[in-house]
């Protein structure tokens, strides 16, 4: 007999990019989010408009474990082009659910069918031609609710959510959706594999995405220029800000905007303009994706050059070139930790959870104001453009730090106690950070050149050696400062004998979690650390001294993040063991705990 498996599968919908199965899938997803079980869905979807195949998993697991996995129990069939390699990842015992006009093959007896009379169902609402493509994905919602029990009131909370109370929009997807439900029930439709039960673990919750948790957190941390140019996956950021600045950023009285949003005509303007916003003294920022990031390469070496404040978000994505647009990778670690010619230390932070790109979204502004400097975060697809669960929102409980900007009183009490003598890249206190003034400044002094040429502590022009070698050495010593702002790393420790560690960074931390979970039951325990920001901290290297062997895991080919722990951590080299992978998907729990077990040379008996 098998036992039903409840709040804990996975299941995949197969459609076609372009039918409108995303409001479908939000519904499902909404839905039993509301139910508060853990859940997460993932998207997989081409680049081009319409036509290609699209699949949608949803993942559910009554302990939290919401990463990608490797198979699926429920696979829903609605594009016929792909079902025979869909079935393949259809594990046993499973359920199948498919459009009737579809030819499915035989399948194993493990496996149970649904049928959905889809045309029937769609003729029967009486839906308009032009509507029947898109409303016939509301059959699935309808049936899979009867059959996993997903609360109805739970969907229709969804439906008015999604359409903001439209009842015109509403009320279609409504009438198809409760006609497949009826169907469902009266054709006693039931499956016996699994279920979803009601967990309420969603108060104090919400559900987004971490592109629009980064623009929430930017525009809470005071953000007042953005500019950029559309790029898969970045795109949403921007047009997530657009949508809640004027709700957020409205001056009350006089009803004007007080920040500026603007689509460039490319990404070399973006940066330039970003730029630019930054040294008038503006919090300014700029998001892209890999080769976006490739062009603003000259930019940003000219802001770190002339040391302007200016926050880049680059949402990874596969690459070189055009590479994959619609999947998730790590790949932009290494050169953004190089980018730009010349001798540059550019601040990173990685953040690994939506909470995170909400958080990080605004220290970004803080630490680069502080430190006047270009400042990365590396998010990536998964994170960036998939829904997850995460903690509410809160206003910064601590105030916007601009760092050391001089207003006309500020630059005259400086003249006054230095006897008149102070330069825009003056290091006056010795931490290599300088004193800076900004346009709309009227005191006299207050002027300078902001150069990317060789300059001198007043931002003279200057080719002497010497000079050089100086203000290079004091932009360097910058990085110390930039170690205490960045978000430190987190520690989680298994076992006090533990010798062996692993490293990770930003989206594969959920994966990483749970493979150590998994990792228990062939008893191997290992202590984590999750990497939050570069330059890398001291309790990096403590880490590392501290235990025999670091597996380090990311989403690309060539373990950039092992390679860069090399370099800076090169006694400790000959421990790193870099566990890599990038095919476009984010990194599954077994992927990691296989990956580790051969390593180990033990059997994995997690699968």
């Amino acid at each position: 007999m098998v036992l039903k498996k409840v709040n804990d599968f996975c299941m995949t919908i197969c459609t076609v990019n372009g039918s409108g199965s995303a409001t479908a899938n939000s519904l499902i997803l909404r839905a039993i989010f509301k139910m508060g079980i853990p859940v997460s869905g993932k998207n997989i979807f081409p680049s081009n408009i319409q036509g290609l195949p699209t699949w949608y998993s949803i993942r559910v697991n009554y302990q939290g474990f919401v990463g990608r996995v490797d198979h699926d129990d429920i696979i829903i069939a609605m594009n016929p082009e792909t079902l025979q390699s869909d079935l393949s990842y259809l594990r046993t015992p499973g359920l199948l659910l498919y459009d009737k006009d579809i030819v499915v093959p035989k399948v194993s007896d493990s496996i149970t069918t649904i049928a959905m009379p889809v045309t029937h169902l769609i003729n029967q609402s009486k839906t308009p031609a032009n509507l029947k493509i898109y409303l016939s994905n509301m059959v699935y919602v309808g049936i899979l609710a009867y059959v996993l029990n997903i609360d109805m009131d739970k969907i229709k909370e969804a439906l008015f959510q999604h359409f903001s109370g439209r009842e015109a929009a509403i009320d279609p997807n409504k009438k198809v959706i409760d006609l497949a439900y009826s169907w469902a029930e009266s054709e006693k439709i039931s499956s016996s594999l699994f279920e979803l039960k009601p967990m309420n673990q969603d108060n104090g919750y919400i559900m987004t995405c971490g592109n629009t948790a980064a623009a929430l957190g930017a525009i809470y941390g005071g953000v007042q220029f953005i500019s950029w140019y559309p790029i898969t996956p970045a795109s949403t950021l921007p047009e997530a800000m657009n949508e809640y600045l004027p709700l957020l950023r409205m001056d009350q009285k006089t009803k004007k905007c007080n920040y500026v949003s603007l689509q460039a005509e490319d990404e070399l303007a973006a940066i330039g303009m970003a730029v630019g916003a930054g040294w008038s003294g503006l919090r300014s920022m700029t998001a892209t994706s890999g080769p976006g990031l490739c062009l603003m390469a000259e930019y940003l070496g000219l802001a770190y050059q002339s040391e302007i404040p200016v926050v880049v978000w680059d949402v990874q994505r596969v690459g070189p070139s055009t590479g994959l647009p619609t999947r998730t990778s790590q790949g932009d670690l290494t050169f953004s930790y190089f980018l730009s010619h010349g001798d540059t230390n550019f601040v990173i932070l990685l953040p690994g959870s939506v909470f995170e790109c909400f958080e990080f979204a605004w220290k970004a502004f803080d630490i680069a104001e502080q430190l006047q400097t270009p400042v990365l975060v590396l998010s990536d697809l998964d994170l960036g453009m998939n829904d997850w669960i995460t903690h509410e929102f809160a206003y910064p409980e601590t105030p916007i730090k601009r760092g050391k900007i001089l207003w006309e009183e500020d630059l005259s009490e400086l003249l006054k106690n230095r006897e008149g003598d102070w330069g825009r890249y003056l290091d006056i206190d010795g931490d290599g950070i300088p004193y800076r003034t900004v346009p709309g400044n009227l005191h006299p002094k207050a002027a300078y050149f902001a150069r990317g040429t060789g300059h001198d502590e007043y931002g003279c022009y200057s080719e002497s050696p010497h000079v050089w070698e100086r203000m290079q050495n004091r932009l360097l010593k910058k990085m110390d400062y930039a170690k205490v702002l960045i978000p430190a790393p987190i520690f989680q420790r298994e076992n006090k004998k533990s010798k062996i560690g692993i490293i990770a960074y930003g989206s594969n931390d959920i994966a990483v979690k749970e493979a150590i979970f998994l990792l228990k039951q062939v008893k191997l325990s290992f202590d984590y650390l999750r990497i939050r920001g570069i330059p890398f901290s001291k309790e990096i290297g403590i880490f590392l001294e501290g235990h025999e062997k670091i597996y380090v895991i990311e989403s690309n080919r060539d373990g950039q993040l092992a390679q860069l722990l090399m370099i800076n951590f090169p006694y400790s080299a000959g421990k790193i063991i870099s566990i890599a992978h990038v095919d476009g998907l984010a990194l599954s729990a077994n992927w990691i705990v296989n990956q580790i077990c051969k390593k180990e040379k033990i059997k994995n008996a997690s699968k």
